[in-house]
């Protein structure tokens, strides 16, 4: 039961409204008047459809309103504007399925003809129902803003899903009509650009959809990145991106982004937020370009130098570095390191990948991070030191180098520790790994050479590959032995000059070797020509127990004999299996000469002597040499049609030639190649040094079986207890990596186990 206070409230209250609604007038006069005013009121905002002329009529003219002024003065001094407001909106909902009913008859045409004339047509249909319902200025901004928000919140969840592909459609066509079919709609929309931008303003639209409309610049960006950039490398594409952007995205924007912008400063000033998002997104496209083509690029170096350059400002916006190092070691792994490709190959794209990568990034981290699988992958190939080493010795027969001409010839460049009190000292880069400063070498072949722990490897295979290149120089090609005595001064610069002092004599004994052969040429007209070299500064040359028979043999001795009179200290130790011989083939019918081996030339030598032989006789004959190549070399007289084989291991001369059927013609007719042109048979360094090593197995077995797993550093302190054991860290090194490719011990975090 209400109390006398609640009563006298509420009276009071009752009171102050209608006192409020009645104005003061006499009786309830004004109460009569503000319900005549609210009905006036009310049915001028109520909304109708606009499809009704005399509505459409109503709203246009001045004077309705005017009519209804003094109602709105009585409710707006009555203080009941609010509540015509919330009747107003609720009349919208009430109404609003006249909309809906044109915006689905709108959008099942334009999932018909996919035609974006139409929702042009739909958004300048729904500004007109929104421009009809619109409460009059005059009721202030308040009014009209909760009407805009009432509306525009009906109107978008009214909007199908279908609607934001055909906005996004028109939106596109707004920027590039060019990529839209012609259509009379279409053209008849050219000139109003700038309606369809306000009208999507007046609608809420641009704010509504607005990563819509971002991403129809971003794919428009996108697609002029593809089809400008892609493939195109020879020079940096970012200028004419930009330029593009500026006359192409710019004017766009400008009718989204810079509307009602009253000068140039003002638009600039209105664009620079989306202009930088804009302009990242040309270079995150152009980065995702290039790191998809880097590998391409990479082979394509130095051509590709503009994309490098593109790459290297799109790095400094974008950060990208992770996805770059990613998909390199991903192609690299893919299309470069495995068995079928080329060690040589390897290298040329390992250091092209140099090259590129520190114009990407000179403080040198994608390289450090890049390389690490590539450095591994040809430090277990067994040519990659032969492959380096041929390469800097500059065979100019190759016709490929990994050298640079440019580059200039400096010292080789070892790790150096940090000098922090430098005033030049910089930290590290951010994303830069533990051991980057001790593996970032500044030139390519430092940086080649890096991927062994010593130079020593690299100085005894060049030893061995000068010593074959020496070997194979032909009588007729002396001057390459100066040729060779340039490239060791050049590699002196990068490997010091003890290094190569074996290199040295290796070229005077060349020298000194021709000398002393002319000396005795002319003294005694020999016409064996013989390379007389140091025992003990050569590598190891593959030995043979050849005996040389016959003619050859007595040269042999007169040569021996004259050499001991020149040099009585010295004594000769032939390797007659070694080098080529010219001879000449007197036969019944024909005269031969030819250039053959030294084993062709004693086989055919022994039938000076008789003209039948059987293999094994000629074995005997021969010494200590495998059945196989006596029977390859007497193969290489049958395809001269020297000698036929009459019957299994039974061979004969033939004095006066056989007729040769056409078949026979045709597989002999492949000329030989010349002898002279094969490597001379010497070991590789880390043969050499296998060999030597191989002694010392047995205890580094026994060390792995009983201790398990050693560093190198205690495997070699051990085995300095074994009997004239005298070799280097770096030696030892160098063995376990041969093991290693053996499948005899494996290695993990720099401890060597066996492989059990």
């Amino acid at each position: 039961m209400a109390t006398p206070a609640f009563k006298n409230q509420m009276a009071s209250k009752f009171t102050d409204a209608f006192n409020r609604l009645n104005r003061g007038e006499q009786g309830i006069s004004g109460l009569i008047t503000w319900s005549q005013a609210w009905t006036t009121v009310n049915e001028y905002l109520k909304p109708r459809d606009i499809k009704d002329s005399l509505y459409r009529r109503r709203k246009r003219n001045k004077a309705d309103f005017d009519g209804a002024r003094a109602a709105f003065a009585i409710i707006v001094r009555c203080r009941q504007l609010a509540l015509v407001l919330e009747a107003f909106l609720d009349e919208i909902r009430k109404n609003f399925h006249l909309i809906e009913y044109e915006i689905n008859e709108y959008m099942v045409r334009y999932e018909r003809d996919e035609n974006v004339e139409l929702i042009r047509m739909l958004v300048s249909r729904l500004l007109d129902w929104y421009k009809a319902w619109a409460p009059p200025p005059e009721l202030g901004p308040g009014v009209a803003a909760d009407y805009t928000l009432a509306f525009q919140t009906r109107l978008f969840s009214a909007l199908p899903p279908s609607f934001t592909c055909g906005f996004k459609s028109l939106c596109a066509w707004c920027l590039s009509p060019e990529e839209f079919p012609p259509s009379d709609s279409l053209s008849a929309l050219t000139p109003n650009m700038g309606v369809v931008w306000r009208d999507f303003e007046a609608l809420g639209l641009i704010d509504r959809y607005e990563s819509v409309i971002a991403s129809v610049g971003y794919e428009r960006i996108e697609k002029q990145v593809v089809e400008v950039c892609e493939g195109n490398w020879a020079k940096p594409m970012m200028e004419e991106l930009r330029n593009w952007m500026t006359a192409k995205v710019v004017p766009w924007m400008l009718q989204i982004y810079a509307r009602g912008a009253s000068s140039t400063e003002e638009a600039r000033s209105m664009l620079q937020g989306v202009g930088s998002r804009f302009d990242f997104h040309i270079n995150k496209t152009l980065c995702d370009l290039r790191t998809r083509e880097i590998f391409d690029i990479i082979i394509d170096f130095p051509d590709s130098m503009g994309a490098l350059q593109d790459l290297k400002e799109c790095l400094q916006r974008v950060d990208q570095r992770g996805a770059l190092v990613k998909t390199l070691r991903k192609a690299n792994a893919k299309r470069l390191l495995h068995p079928g490709a080329d060690t040589k190959l390897i290298l040329s794209q390992y250091v092209a990948t140099i090259k590129c990568l520190r114009i990407i990034d000179p403080p040198g981290v994608l390289l450090f991070k890049v390389a690490d699988p590539i450095r591994r992958y040809l430090r277990d190939r067994p040519d990659t030191i032969r492959c380096i080493v041929a390469s800097l010795v500059g065979d100019e027969d190759s016709g490929d180098s990994l050298l640079d001409d440019n580059e200039p010839i400096q010292p080789l460049q070892q790790s150096e520790t940090e000098d922090y009190s430098d005033p030049m000292w910089e930290p590290e880069p951010i994303d830069a790994g533990p051991e980057f400063r001790t593996n970032k070498p500044s030139d390519v072949i430092s940086t080649l050479v890096s991927i062994y722990d010593s130079k020593d490897l690299f100085v005894k295979e060049l030893q061995a590959l000068l010593a074959q290149r020496l070997l194979a120089i032909p009588e007729a090609e002396i001057y390459k032995v100066e040729r060779e005595r340039r490239n060791i001064e050049i590699l002196k610069i990068r490997f010091g000059e003890t290094a190569l002092q074996v290199c040295e004599v290796m070229l005077r004994d060349m020298t000194d070797s021709r000398r002393m052969d002319g000396y005795l040429y002319r003294k005694w007209k020999s016409t064996m020509h013989p390379i007389v070299i140091s025992k003990h500064f050569w590598p190891v040359l593959e030995s043979s127990d050849l005996i040389m028979p016959g003619q050859f043999q007595s040269m042999q001795e007169s040569y021996s004999k004259e050499f001991s009179l020149l040099k009585p200290d010295k004594k000769l130790r032939w390797l007659p299996h070694l080098g080529t011989v010219t001879i000449e083939l007197v036969l019944q019918d024909r005269k031969l000469e030819v250039e053959v081996p030294p084993l062709e030339a004693a086989a055919i030598e022994l039938f000076s002597q008789k003209d039948t032989w059987v293999v094994d006789d000629l074995l005997a004959s021969l010494g200590n040499v495998d059945r196989a190549s006596v029977v390859k070399a007497l193969a290489t007289w049958v395809n001269m049609g020297v000698l036929k084989e009459a019957e299994e291991n039974v061979f004969v001369l033939l004095e006066v030639a056989e007729e040769i059927d056409e078949n026979a013609v045709v597989a002999s007719s492949a000329p030989l190649p010349a002898a002279g042109q094969a490597m001379a048979p010497i070991q590789t360094s880390q043969q050499q040094q296998a060999e030597k090593m191989r002694v010392y197995w047995k205890f580094i077995e026994g060390m792995l079986k009983n201790l398990g797993g050693l560093p190198i550093d205690r495997i070699q302190a051990m085995l300095k207890f074994v009997e004239n054991y005298d070799q280097s860290i770096e030696q030892l090194g160098a063995f376990m990596e041969v093991a290693r490719r053996e499948n005899m011990v494996v290695c993990r975090d720099g401890v060597w186990r066996l492989n059990t």
